[in-house]
């Protein structure tokens, strides 16, 4: 007698295996929808989880349904459907308390990546219940959130395997807690600090990771401090735009080209205080250089120019956008060096003719010649 056979009658594994094979997102929805048993598989197979708009009272909950909307009241059960997950994204949920984080105490230790990007209710006492709850996370995204030293030197002494940490817009952080971070967490390889004015950039002074992308866009840095940012001799990546201070004369020695040798991409954008010395330095000391980001800094000349264009050797990208001293000698001494350069952002600089810019474009054919402002290699 002939055995009947149907797919409900199939053991979890090949369901598992069934559904880990479904293209379409659709698909994968109406997989879920078949039976209770089939919408567990689907929920246990689920890595990522993504909220889209902000956690209040208001807000209905609508289930499965991606991205999901939901309020903080049910963000336990909506983990509970989900147990296996990797990544968490709460970007946006402004109204989530600290008390909303301690559910991760159950459905942390599994989570790899946290993004926590605007949730203006999160304090050091939901960044506790992260410390203890996720203790292998590698990514962390705490933007423009309501943290300080002391959750960060808490986060630092349980998350040991951190790599890459986003705090730009965390006002009230110091250089107390990028020390805790820097010496700790031994894998940090990457690390936002934009927009901390409380940061001088000495707190990565004995560092013992292996930083190698640093972005600290309108800070308040000292010479010291950028001695400190090189000092583990890593770094590859470098944003020190709008930088307050000026580096030039002594200032300069801030930047130990012995210890940038290996940087890649370098912004300097409104730095306007960056003179030829300087340039030429940097030049000579960062063989490696692939982007050189000098929009805006009005003090260099032909001299530097000629640096650039002598010792830049790996150069592909340079932004000289609004360079008020940036001639037609200038743009000649690019012209015939840098001989790898693949684009040249250049715009609205006064004292570059159009004649000198049509003989560049003649003679470069294989520059991109461009007027916008943007970084143009992926820092990570």
């Amino acid at each position: 007698m002939e055995q009947s056979t149907h797919i409900l009658l199939l053991p979890d594994d090949c369901l598992y295996f069934i559904f880990q094979r479904l293209d379409s997102s659709s698909d994968r929805d109406a997989f879920g929808l078949t039976c209770h048993r089939w919408l567990r598989i689907q929920s246990s197979c689920r890595r990522s989880l993504h909220f889209q708009c902000s956690f209040s009272h208001r807000t209905p909950v609508s289930l499965p349904q991606d991205p999901i909307s939901i309020g903080y009241l049910h963000l336990y059960r909506v983990l509970n459907r989900y147990p296996h997950l990797h990544s968490l994204s709460l970007c946006g949920c402004t109204e989530l308390p600290d008390s909303g984080l301690s559910i991760l105490m159950d459905y942390g230790p599994r989570l790899t990546s946290l993004r926590l990007d605007c949730c203006f209710g999160i304090s050091d006492d939901g960044l506790f219940s992260v410390a203890r709850g996720c203790p292998h996370l590698i990514d962390l995204s705490l933007y423009r959130c309501n943290i300080t030293d002391t959750g960060l030197k808490a986060l630092s002494e349980s998350c040991l395997a951190l790599e890459d940490v986003n705090l730009s817009y965390c006002s009230r952080v110091s250089d107390t807690g990028i020390r805790a971070l820097s010496q700790n967490c031994r894998r940090l390889r990457a690390i936002n600090i934009s927009h901390c004015r409380g940061i001088n950039g000495t707190g990565f002074e004995g560092c013992s990771c292996s930083l190698a992308y640093l972005e600290a866009d309108s800070c308040k840095l000292d010479p010291k401090g950028i001695r400190a940012m090189l000092s583990g001799g890593g770094l590859e990546y470098l944003d020190i735009s709008n930088l307050s201070w000026c580096i030039q004369g002594h200032g300069f020695a801030a930047l130990d080209t012995r210890l940038a040798s290996k940087l890649t991409v370098l912004n300097f954008r409104v730095c306007r205080h960056i003179d030829d010395e300087s340039v030429a330095r940097i030049a000579r000391g960062c063989p490696s250089l692939r982007e050189w980001n000098l929009a805006l800094c009005h003090e260099i000349s032909v001299v530097g120019w000629e640096s650039i264009a002598m010792y830049c050797c790996a150069l592909e990208w340079l932004h000289v956008n609004r360079c008020r001293n940036l001639c037609d000698r200038g743009l000649q001494a690019l012209r015939e060096g840098c001989g790898r350069l693949r684009k040249l952002h250049l715009g609205r600089c006064c004292r570059l003719s159009s004649t000198a810019i049509e003989v560049f474009k003649l003679l470069r054919g294989d520059v991109v010649v461009s007027d916008e402002e943007v970084m143009c290699i992926a820092p990570r």
